[in-house]
């Protein structure tokens, strides 16, 4: 077996599009500026990482999150940067791969993709998809993607192709393969599939305790085991939702109050009833999965996490509901400067 791998904390973001004093959105172009201001903070405090997700609403409107991750390529010299998630079902894996394999020349070994099935059914009317050929689509593009990242060339036929690639070379190539991981929200098919495809395990997580996930992954690793393959090839990360500040109580009703805006508005986003869970508040408590405290507690939930799941990275949603700017910023040097070297000494 090769040396540990280093723990890795970061950041990542679906846009969030800015509100007046009213409450009215400003421009979602703005959301974009933001998400890249950040970039730089992270980068600046020393995070490892920054994610991209997709979303294709006003209040969270990263739709294109490899043209993200290529900007922030182009802007950065250290931080590893990827995409968390691309929606494959409703993407063209040709295109993600060859967008994401651009991004990797430009910073050579700092990026990595995720590809899921979605969260939600929004994007098949959007792309002129039939939502009842979801799985179907999702199984064959990530056949078709991790076949591209193996190889340079070659032919391949998939059910979600009218025509097969017929010895078909696809420019550019990344120096070395891309980082791929299987991204989902947590079931066991997610399992079979990503270690039928010898992928690493990216967690979506919103709710539940250490507890339940420790299982998830144990369930993985056993999978994978099973099958033959290298037991430290098992890689597993998580995202979350959370928050630092200064102290524990403000940290967790500034991020409480901006999370359920979140839920009401994403919920009337997708025309669903405008509601946000009952009894959240809980799930930022010790033994829930919502990190939202001071340093010292956001770093020993993460280190508690660690000990249940043995992940290796995690990272942190923080700038929801229209959550200001200057507050996001301040949490990202709050994560790098005081709790990532808490991290670093216990791992």
């Amino acid at each position: 077996m090769g040396p540990a791998k280093q723990f890795e904390l970061g950041v990542y973001s679906f846009g969030n599009t800015p509100r007046g004093a009213d409450g009215r959105y400003g421009p979602s172009a703005q959301a974009i500026r933001d998400v890249l201001e950040a970039v730089h903070v992270a980068e600046a405090v020393g995070l490892d990482f920054f994610g991209f997700g997709e979303h294709h609403t006003r209040s969270m409107p990263l739709s294109s999150p490899t043209s993200l991750v290529n900007a922030a390529a182009a802007s950065t010299s250290r931080i590893g940067l990827g995409t968390t998630v691309s929606v494959l079902s409703t993407d063209d894996p040709v295109r993600v791969f060859q967008q994401m394999a651009t991004a990797a020349a430009i910073a050579p070994g700092r990026i990595d993709l995720v590809a899921g099935r979605g969260s939600s059914a929004i994007t098949f009317p959007l792309f002129d998809l039939d939502e009842g050929d979801y799985d179907m689509l999702f199984s064959s593009k990530l056949a078709l993607l991790c076949t591209m990242n193996g190889q340079d060339g070659g032919s391949w036929t998939g059910p979600h192709r009218r025509r097969p690639l017929d010895e078909t070379l696809v420019e550019p190539r990344p120096e070395q393969p891309l980082k791929l991981w299987l991204g989902t929200g947590g079931t066991p098919d997610s399992v079979r599939r990503a270690v039928e495809q010898r992928l690493p395990l990216f967690l979506g997580i919103l709710g539940g305790t250490p507890q339940h996930w420790a299982r998830y992954g144990h369930a993985y690793r056993d999978a994978w085991a099973r099958v033959g393959h290298p037991l430290n090839e098992a890689g597993i990360a998580v995202a979350v939702h959370g928050f630092v500040a200064r102290d524990d109580q403000t940290a967790k009703t500034t991020y409480l109050r901006h999370e359920l805006e979140m839920f009401r508005t994403g919920a009337s986003e997708l025309g669903r009833p405008a509601v946000a869970p009952r009894g959240r508040e809980r799930d930022l408590e010790r033994g829930g999965m919502v990190f939202a405290g001071g340093p010292n507690e956001v770093a020993e939930r993460i280190l508690e996490l660690h000990e249940h799941l043995g992940h290796s990275r995690h990272i942190l949603q923080m700038d929801v509901g229209g959550m200001p700017q200057g507050t996001f910023l301040e949490s990202i040097e709050l994560l790098g400067t005081k709790v990532l070297p808490q991290l670093r000494r216990a791992l």
